[in-house]
């Protein structure tokens, strides 16, 4: 059983500006593209990282074969309490689910 790490091209996350995350996940082709969409459900992103079924935004690129996730953070970018100021460790996590 393969990591979603090791299924696509890559993964990326980030900041949106202070207030979001979004985390990228480049497919590398159409049949990896599908097989991500059909299995990659809202629900597993909002269990992994722990956030609010609501605020959770999908987006289907499907001419780049790009699955892209955007959430609000739960602390602004740059507080004390932030631990992530780039917002890069939440790809390392989804990263390692396995398919």
């Amino acid at each position: 059983m393969l990591s979603l790490g090791q299924k696509v091209q890559r993964i990326r996350s980030k900041n949106a500006g202070p207030f979001w995350i979004t985390i990228d996940i480049f497919c590398g082709s159409k049949e990896v593209y599908q097989d991500v969409l059909n299995k990659l459900e809202n629900k597993i992103i909002v269990e992994l990282f722990k956030i609010p079924g609501e605020t959770l935004k999908k987006f289907e690129i499907q001419n780049l074969n790009v699955i892209k996730f955007s959430f609000p953070r739960r602390i602004v970018q740059g507080h004390i309490q932030d631990r992530d100021i780039h917002g890069a460790q939440f790809a390392v996590l989804l990263s390692e689910i396995k398919f």
